[in-house]
């Protein structure tokens, strides 16, 4: 197929692709048989809507897409014993990873059990003390003083640790890929685990733990008890399905869709304290719970007190909620810092070290363990292949890993570290981490190397840019956006709808801040709407396009609504441009 627009070689080096012309006619015919915009109606054949799935897919209830509980194995038994403490008013505690997920699943519960008037206690470790998932002196604490211990994005893969929790019963609720034998609990709900058949694999920790509370509320209708509002918590499980980088498919975007409109309530308020120090003034996106929300939920978890987040998230008082958003607001801009200086360091050594292979890795002393997740993530971005960071200290290094679409890094990682290479590590499909020790890494990463490239990974350059279709000016109206948005929400596993502006003029260019670019674009006569390229300046599009002069270019992005001034406007966020 011929390159959109002839365009072969962006300024950023990518190869454009839009609809083929099978596409564009089954668009045509979905628009007049639904009397949906011309443009919608691409994006929805570029996702493999038919006309008739199209009136379902742009209305996605949890009625139709959720679940059933029970499909998930040891979900009855795992809900009976959390009933059973809370009606014995056992001591219960929830034992949670340091991250978003992590966070608001152990808030779930902790809001859940609230009120029937009963308070867990929440325990989650310290990354750079205890590291990630149980350990075997905190599950030792815990289970001398709690007969139940709930373990929440984290455990399957804990055996030792739960079995030192005797004589307290585990249960585990849990998204990562499970070995070949599971821990000693008395339930282990995981999507992930190996005798599990996967369809349900792509949900977070937060919704197996909202789908176990389903589960709880049903069988507390078989004792005629109500049980808690559910709806009302899935601005939770919408937060930790985006800031887990969970493709937003199927149920998951049920759940994130419905859950971002409870969160416009404002109804929570450590959601409310941090929308306000995070300045967002506008009903919340997908794009707000992944960038700006999630990484000061996470900013505790990295460089701060790891328990922060959640309890922000499970707090009912404003108060408390102000001051944990403000105390996180400044842990997330020193982690900004921190992250900063790391990645400049590990970018300069993985280009030594060459950026062709199906695996980009950096090893370097003391660069904190908080921030090894977010940088890879970077490089990932950057090159378009699996990347994985890690920060050595006492000759222990302790890494993450971020994968690219299509190649599984978790069991990857799972089976270099079964092949004893690795002090340990797992993960799920898209993100992993590792304990590796110094002497060691040049050989885990080689082996991870060889196996990711068998999936394909690295097999080819910068990745071709997706078009959903061309545009004029005039037609970027916000009517259209607000059509656009209706086949959202957007993120992981259901891009952004991205159109192409042809032949544009480019007229009042300025620099923002360090690195970013302010313009418009029209063609020359008639309609003309603003564009914002956000770190231009950190490569080719900058100076192209700010050089007065330069003559016309196509352009490239995603169209969204710019509130200023009681008015709303339309503006690109510009992700490519080429020359015309």
């Amino acid at each position: 197929m011929s390159a959109f627009l002839t365009v072969e070689n962006s300024l950023t080096g990518r190869r454009w692709v839009g609809p083929t012309i099978e596409a564009d006619r089954l668009a045509e015919a979905m628009a007049q048989a639904t009397r949906l915009p011309l443009p919608l109606a691409r994006v929805l054949v570029a996702r493999g809507v038919t006309a008739e799935q199209a009136e379902g897919f742009l209305e996605p209830t949890l009625r139709e897409l959720l679940p059933d509980p029970h499909r998930l194995k040891d979900m009855e038994k795992a809900a009976a014993r959390f009933l059973l403490a809370l009606n014995r008013r056992e001591k219960i505690a929830v034992f949670a990873d340091y991250d978003v997920d992590g966070g608001a699943s152990a808030a779930l519960l902790m809001i859940w059990l609230r009120a029937f008037g009963h308070a867990a206690t929440l325990y989650i470790p310290d990354r750079i003390d205890e590291g990630y998932g149980p350990n075997v002196p905190a599950m030792q604490a815990l289970g001398r003083d709690h007969s139940l211990i709930v373990c929440v994005d984290c455990g399957t893969l804990s055996h030792e640790p739960v079995a030192a929790a005797r004589p307290a019963d585990v249960v585990i609720l849990d998204h990562h890929l499970g070995g070949e034998t599971l821990p000693p609990a008395l339930a282990c709900v995981n999507p992930n685990r190996a005798d599990e058949p996967g369809d349900l694999g792509h949900l977070c920790a937060a919704s197996v733990v909202f789908l176990m509370l389903v589960e709880a509320n049903r069988q507390l209708r078989a004792q005629q008890v109500k049980g808690p509002d559910l709806m009302a918590l899935l601005d939770l499980v919408a937060l930790a399905t985006v800031a887990d980088v969970a493709p937003l498919v199927g149920v998951n975007r049920a759940l994130v869709r419905q859950g971002l409109k409870v969160m416009a309530r404002r109804e929570r308020p450590g959601l409310v304290a941090l929308s306000d120090v995070a300045r967002i003034d506008r009903p919340p996106t997908a794009y707000h719970l992944g960038f700006l929300l999630g990484p000061r939920v996470n900013a505790g978890g990295r460089i701060g007190a790891a328990d922060l987040g959640a309890r922000l998230l499970a707090t009912e008082s404003p108060t408390e909620a102000a001051a944990l958003a403000e105390r996180l607001d400044r842990l997330n801009a020193e982690r900004r810092e921190i992250e900063n200086r790391v990645r400049a360091a590990a970018l300069a050594q993985a280009e030594a070290r060459g950026l062709d292979g199906p695996l980009v890795w950096a090893a370097g002393e003391g660069w904190h363990p908080g921030v090894v997740g977010i940088v890879a993530a970077r490089l990932k971005e950057a090159t378009n292949r699996p990347a994985v960071v890690i920060g050595l200290e006492g000759g222990i290094g302790k890494g993450s890993a971020r994968s690219v679409a299509g190649v599984d890094l978790g069991a990857a990682v799972q089976r270099v570290a079964a092949e004893g290479l690795l002090v340990k590590g797992g993960g799920h499909r898209m993100a992993a981490g590792l304990t590796v020790e110094e002497g060691r890494i040049e050989a885990a990463m080689a082996r991870l190397a060889d196996l990711l490239a068998r999936q394909g990974a690295g097999a080819g350059g910068p990745t071709d840019l997706r078009l959903d279709g061309l545009l004029m000016p005039g037609a970027a109206t916000p009517a259209l956006v607000e059509d656009l948005e209706r086949a959202g929400p957007f993120g992981q596993g259901a891009p952004g709808p991205r159109f192409a502006f042809a032949e544009m003029a480019i007229s009042g260019a300025r620099r923002i801040g360090e690195s970013h670019l302010r313009f418009s674009l029209g063609a020359g006569m008639g309609s003309k709407i603003d564009a914002v390229a956000f770190g231009a300046f950190d490569g080719p599009l900058g100076p192209a396009l700010s050089a007065g002069g330069a003559g016309r270019f196509h352009l490239a992005g995603k169209l969204e609504i710019n509130s200023w001034g009681g008015r709303n406007r339309v503006q690109l966020r510009l992700d490519d441009a080429a020359r015309a």
